[in-house]
């Protein structure tokens, strides 16, 4: 036998040893397998209490809106505000020219003066003829004559003195003043042009502090609404809040006040109105450019909260998978081995699922490790790991993922047994 012959008989045999190592091992590994399930992270469905709360569109309203127009013609002299701040009912805003004014009400002055000494004059005409009724000068014509004189001019005096009155009244229209507190402005007028009622609105004051927000909701939705409601106090009883256009929910709360008298007949809603507070944002020392979180007209997302909780059973979100068929969990059942169960969710947050139905308090849903079970395979049970319990702790306010304009959202959530 040549080396190549021994070298091939060398290769042969060495490969035939390694075939029969992998025939050894591999039955060897299977049982291994077989022997070990995979772990799997374990909570139970719990009920508990939520916070019902339907979700709507809505606008900002302020409770006061005013024009401010000019009420007598006149120039306009000077302005006195800053445009955007916030002004007190009374402050001076506008200051019209007073000239033409007072010499007006000068001249009614003056008239009222000629009038009652015209009166004075009559009213002792008159003393004199009642004295000579008495005599044989005495005539009562004269008497009369005298009487409706003085009666007359106590007449033109109270004319000429609602006179002066006006021109006075006038005269204060020449200082434009605020009516109300509120945020005011851009001014639609500067100084120098002539200004009068039929000029149109100077500028524009809107209140802030409380809002109101309006929202339409559904007819259906107001009878649900109402029932939830009854037992808790009423509408009365609703809690508002509002989601601003950055997603956050504001860190105040408000009470519906108003269900209007009527339904749209296009769209079958009713008008609901809420009062919200609307405080300062903060302190800023010498600056009139006054900060606050809501704005009149801002378009907003409103959060009705129902008087009385509710209890609901809670899972983690991460528990619930979804397929074409819709949405399941996976379930520790008998013998350790694994069930899929179908389940109908509510609206739900990126860490906790409310499950309408399909789900029973106290059965224990698979948490972790679902990407290795599969249905009827035996699997190793442990606690949910301390990260998942700790996200079932924590309120979810504003997390709400809203994949429709209502639905139930979850105000605070805690699974721990």
């Amino acid at each position: 036998m040549n080396v190549a012959q021994k070298a091939i008989s060398w290769i042969t045999a060495i490969i035939a040893l390694g075939l029969a190592a992998l025939s050894t091992i591999a039955p060897a590994e299977a049982q291994v397998g077989q022997a070990r399930p995979p772990a799997v992270g374990v909570m139970e469905a719990v009920r508990r209490p939520i916070t019902e709360s339907n979700d709507f569109l809505g606008r900002i309203e302020s409770p006061h809106r005013v024009s401010v127009v000019a009420r007598v013609t006149a120039f306009l002299e000077k302005r006195y505000y800053i445009e955007g701040s916030e002004v007190k009912a009374g402050d001076l805003l506008y200051q019209l020219e007073r000239g033409p004014f007072e010499a007006d009400l000068a001249a009614k002055k003056a008239q009222v003066a000629q009038l009652q000494a015209m009166l004075t004059d009559a009213r002792l005409t008159t003393d004199r003829a009642r004295t000579l009724l008495g005599g044989p000068a005495g005539q009562q014509s004269t008497y009369d004559a005298a009487l409706a004189n003085q009666q007359s001019l106590e007449a033109q005096v109270q004319a000429a003195q609602a006179q002066v009155d006006l021109s006075r009244i006038n005269l204060d229209y020449t200082e434009v003043r605020s009516p109300i507190d509120g945020q005011i402005g851009r001014t639609a007028v500067s100084e120098g042009n002539v200004v009068s009622p039929g000029s149109g609105a100077l500028t524009t004051i809107v209140s802030q502090d409380p809002m109101y927000v309006t929202f339409p909701v559904s007819v259906r939705e107001v009878l649900a609404l109402r029932d939830r409601s009854v037992i808790g106090g009423g509408f009365k009883a609703v809690v508002i809040r509002i989601r601003l256009p950055d997603g956050r929910v504001y860190d105040q709360v408000g009470k519906l006040d108003f269900v209007n008298n009527t339904i749209a007949q296009n769209t079958d809603t009713i008008m609901l109105r809420g009062t919200i507070p609307n405080p300062v944002l903060k302190d800023k020392s010498g600056d009139p450019l006054t900060e606050r979180e809501l704005t009149d007209n801002e378009f907003v997302s409103v959060l009705l909260e129902g008087a009385e909780p509710v209890e609901v059973v809670a899972i983690p979100r991460s528990a619930v998978l979804s397929d074409q068929q819709g949405d399941y969990v996976f379930l520790l059942g008998a013998d350790d081995k694994v069930e899929q169960r179908r389940i109908q969710v509510g609206q739900s947050t990126p860490t906790v699922a409310s499950v309408t139905s399909g789900l029973s308090p106290g059965e224990k849903v698979i948490v972790e490790g679902l990407q290795r079970v599969r249905p009827g395979q035996s699997v190793s049970p442990g606690p949910a790991s301390a990260l998942v319990q700790s996200s079932m702790k924590s309120p979810v306010e504003g997390e709400m993922s809203r994949a429709s304009n209502r639905g139930i959202r979850l105000k605070s959530v805690d699974l721990t047994p």
